[in-house]
């Protein structure tokens, strides 16, 4: 139909921690979500899943961004700007960026 019904599953070594609200008959969705979230210090990655809602069947993947602990070290107070969508599935193609605002919050030895 030309559009989708997207949303975004936030994961932190593969376990979610967050559903962001879904954005109704678009290619262009705008979220605006806040969200705090306290890494322990072994932590691996944080995924984004950009998800399609389908009431009929099962929803689909349409792509992620992985942002490593390493990554963030090169970051230490965080970064802003457009990432790429990377593919879930090796069969399909994956066009689409998000833009994330990844603020990093110090705290007593961390």
């Amino acid at each position: 139909t030309g559009s989708s019904d997207p949303y975004c599953i936030v994961k932190i070594d593969d376990e979610a921690i967050i559903r962001t609200a879904t954005v109704w008959k678009t290619l262009s969705p705008f979220w605006g979500e806040e969200y705090e979230v306290q890494l322990q210090p072994g932590f691996h990655s944080i995924s984004i899943y950009v998800m399609d809602e389908d009431a009929l069947s099962r929803d689909d993947v349409i792509g992620k961004v992985c942002i490593t602990r390493d990554m963030l070290a090169e970051h230490p107070k965080g970064f802003s700007g457009w990432v790429s969508l990377s593919e879930v599935d090796p069969d399909e193609e994956v066009q689409g960026e998000i833009h994330l605002q990844v603020e990093v919050l110090g705290s007593q030895g961390s």
